[in-house]
């Protein structure tokens, strides 16, 4: 099993790098691989809509998003990390994720996932919220934590002094790892997934 975790920060071992390395710690403890890919600061544009990734399965935009698209594949689980910035996620996350679900989508389905935040004071549910809207979307069990997955500090060291902060980070590990356990155990035993109805899209304006 592995675990693909996202670093939408544009510092690669920054606070937000802090908290997903915690729960990095976690995972490898139960034998679970983990792989962070770090977005940093090369500049990452938001969608087109030009709808091209339909037909090929790749973004038009050649930067991160097309090398993360054929990562989803192995991937059992996704952890999404970002900074807070003006009460919402990074500009570089959400032009990501736009683009990783539009284009990606269908290989992450039934996959649990989770979003983490880290912030120096506010604004920390409000971009955790905006984060977890991409799981729900997707038909994506979403894990939780003791508390809403935020660390805070200005910078790694301080992070580390957030205790409540960090084990919050440690049980969205213990959980991420147990439900990925769980969905395992379940196909060994043939626990048959969903099945899923064509999709129905309407318009509100008739």
């Amino acid at each position: 099993m592995k675990v693909l975790m996202i670093n939408g920060s544009p510092h690669d071992k920054g606070c937000t790098y802090t908290a997903l390395t915690e729960i990095e710690k976690v995972l490898e403890k139960h034998g679970i691989d983990t792989e962070i890919v770090c977005l940093g600061n090369e500049p990452l544009g938001g969608c087109m809509s030009c709808g091209a990734c339909v037909k090929t399965g790749s973004c038009v935009r050649k930067d991160k998003v097309n090398d993360v698209l054929p990562k989803l594949e192995e991937a059992d689980g996704i952890i999404i990390g970002s900074p807070v910035h003006y009460a919402a996620a990074s500009g570089q996350i959400t032009s990501f994720m736009d683009r990783l679900f539009y284009a990606g989508s269908g290989k992450l389905t039934g996959k649990p996932g989770a979003a983490i935040v880290s912030c120096r004071r506010g604004g920390a549910s409000a971009a955790f919220d905006q984060l977890n809207k991409y799981f729900s979307i997707n038909c994506m069990p979403i894990v939780t934590s003791q508390y809403w997955n935020q660390v805070h500090g200005n910078t790694p060291e301080e992070v580390l002094k957030d205790e409540e902060g960090m084990q919050t980070m440690r049980t969205l590990g213990e959980n991420m790892a147990w439900l990925l356990k769980s969905i395992e155990a379940g196909k060994k035993a043939g626990v048959p997934a969903p099945e899923y109805e064509a999709k129905i899209a309407t318009n509100f304006i008739r």
